[in-house]
């Protein structure tokens, strides 16, 4: 927010100042000093002045068309030449060369903008930073051709060489990087980092995150007020700490589906994966992320990997049980079959001895008895 001094609180304090220089002041007086506090030094500069106060001038032409304006700096050739308003600062060759009306506004660089008719509150740093800017407010350019081609956009920052260069028209737009924001020309709301973007309104662009791995590092997530964060699993950030138990077969009644987004949202018409968040918020409603409206935007697919788990560990418990019992079972079985086996080699065992003695007794020799 801009800090406005009262203008009374200023103009005291320059006519005390103003008093005291003129209690100590030399003879002859300093050249380009001239009435109301106001300092012109080259070929017109500050020529049309009548009775604005407290302005400086120096350049050919700085200056040239203020009358009663206030508070106005102008240093090089042509800066401010058609300014008549107030608490304007221009330096460098040019700068504001066209600006008519509007306060508040700083131009620093050789024809930053230069093409500036009305508008207030731009603050431009940078060689023809603004340069066609004709009407716009608000702006913030800062770096060499910075909103180069901008001309009736508003409340835009830009900080980088060439940064929202081909912007003409888009308003509230925030880029920061070299050539950021290059591909914006009337879309407004978009913010780019390090990146060129595109036309697309309310729209952010990252740029160096893509194809970057960050090994061990976490998800990112985003608010629907747009307040970027991580989700933390230290137990010492939770309570209420408990089983999940039951809740996760909510999941068997969830229907995946696939689709592709609109044409507007993603004109390659990728083909996707995933739940319906409304059909969703019917089964789970905590598995619903909501906008600010407070209806169903997307899904909370984290905690749908959580519950997944869940069920997967679940049955990984069946599971053991069964292999449990079925090694119990199995061991008994066993155990069984060991004795069976231990009975049948004793009948064996006994069968064979039997047939031996039978085999014995077919091959013992029989003995004729006489009767003399």
């Amino acid at each position: 927010m801009k800090t406005l001094v009262p203008t009374l609180l200023i103009i005291f304090s320059l006519t005390c100042f103003a008093f005291l220089s003129k209690s100590q002041a030399v003879s002859p007086p300093p050249d380009g000093g001239y009435p109301g506090g106001n300092t012109a030094e080259g070929q017109n500069a500050l020529l049309s002045r009548t009775s604005g106060t407290y302005n400086t001038a120096l350049g050919i032409y700085s200056l040239l068309s203020l009358t009663s304006g206030n508070f106005c700096t102008a240093v090089g050739a042509g800066t401010l030449l058609s300014n008549t308003a107030d608490e304007n600062t221009a330096t460098g060759a040019g700068a504001l060369f066209s600006h008519t009306d509007g306060g508040g506004n700083t131009a620093n660089g050789a024809f930053a903008l230069f093409s500036h008719t009305s508008g207030m509150d731009n603050t431009v740093v940078g060689d023809r930073a603004l340069l066609i800017s004709t009407t716009g407010s608000f702006n913030t350019a800062i770096g060499q051709a910075a909103m180069l081609n901008n001309d009736s956009g508003s409340s835009n920052v830009a900080i980088g060489v060439q940064a929202l260069g081909n912007n003409t028209s888009g308003t509230s737009n925030i880029v920061l990087g070299n050539v950021a924001g290059s591909g914006i020309t009337t879309a407004n709301d978009v913010i780019c980092i390090g990146a060129g973007g595109e036309n697309v309104d309310s729209s952010c662009y990252i740029g160096g995150i893509f194809n970057v791995t960050s090994s061990g590092g976490t998800a990112v997530f985003i608010n629907s007020v747009g307040k970027l964060g991580t989700s933390t699993s230290s137990q010492r950030f939770k309570e209420d700490i408990k089983p999940m138990e039951q809740a996760s077969e909510a999941l068997f009644t969830l229907e995946p589906v696939s689709f592709h987004y609109k044409k507007e949202i993603d004109p390659q018409r990728t083909k996707q994966f995933g739940l319906v968040a409304e059909d969703v918020e019917k089964v789970s409603p905590d598995l619903v992320v909501r906008d600010k409206e407070g209806k169903p935007y997307s899904v909370r697919y984290d905690q749908v990997n959580a519950m997944l788990l869940n069920e997967f560990l679940k049955e990984h418990r069946k599971v053991d049980e069964l292999e449990a019992t079925v090694a119990r079972q199995q061991k008994s079985f066993e155990s069984k079959i060991a004795e069976q086996n231990r009975q049948i080699e004793a009948l064996t065992s006994g069968l064979q001895k039997v047939t031996a003695q039978i085999e014995m007794t077919k091959a013992a020799p029989e003995v004729l008895v006489s009767d003399q």
